[in-house]
């Protein structure tokens, strides 16, 4: 069987956390690591209580979070590697029991990297915002155009093989690191595709799309991401 990690970068989530855990597929990962991005609130003890590896990242930003996970699935023995590494948000909006849909083209052989697309799947109302939608668009009509990377979706619901994950070489720390996969995936003729997942409000405010700041930030540091690589 396939040793598949599962991380989740969280900032502030104790109220969805200890949803998106349970909701895992029993059996499916050797270890589930939540990183708590320095939250202020009881996310860590939450998560803890059920049954997650918590670390502790005390640098704000997306990409730092996920970055701390994969250093600890690296970390392990060369016999003790994982095979993938499933990569979800904390906040619940994605679906984790659809993991198996992600999982499915790379247990089969077929492809390096799955992307979970909201844009192919079924969005409740409101879980997308507008800026969101249209951001998603402009980035994804860019890498095909620059980078002949067929992508619908920056979503942050993804599954990947451990060593195309490290061949990939992640660097972003904070709102670029989904398009700095994507890109790198197509520069380096990694096998991508796409599977259609539902997407629902997500509990709490997004600290991205929630304020004009975020939003703007987001926004500049994906476009900056994309032509940086050019």
């Amino acid at each position: 069987m396939p040793l598949i990690d599962v991380i989740i970068p969280a900032y502030n989530e104790e109220q969805s956390i200890g949803l998106v855990l349970a909701e895992i597929p029993a059996g499916l990962a050797r270890e589930v690591i939540v990183v708590d991005n320095n939250s202020t609130d009881q996310t860590s003890a939450v998560a803890r209580a059920a049954g997650a590896t918590v670390l502790r990242e005390p640098r704000p930003g997306y990409g730092h979070a996920c970055l701390a996970g994969m250093a600890r699935c690296f970390a392990r023995p060369t016999a003790e590697q994982p095979d993938i590494i499933v990569f979800v948000d904390g906040d619940h909006s994605d679906y984790p029991e659809e993991m198996p849909l992600l999982l499915a083209p790379i247990l089969c052989g077929e492809v390096d990297m799955v992307i979970g697309s909201r844009a192919l799947g079924q969005r409740e109302d409101g879980s997308m915002l507008p800026q969101q939608i249209f951001g998603n668009w402009l980035a994804t009509t860019l890498l095909k155009r620059l980078y002949g990377a067929q992508f619908t979706d920056l979503g942050p619901f993804r599954a990947i093989r451990a060593t195309a994950l490290q061949r990939i070489g992640m660097q972003d720390t904070t709102y670029g690191w989904t398009v700095e996969m994507q890109l790198k995936a197509a520069k380096l003729k990694l096998r991508s595709t796409e599977v259609p997942v539902r997407y629902r409000r997500r509990i709490g405010v997004s600290k991205v799309s929630g304020t004009v700041r975020g939003t703007l930030g987001a926004g500049y540091k994906i476009l900056w991401t994309i032509f940086r690589y050019l």
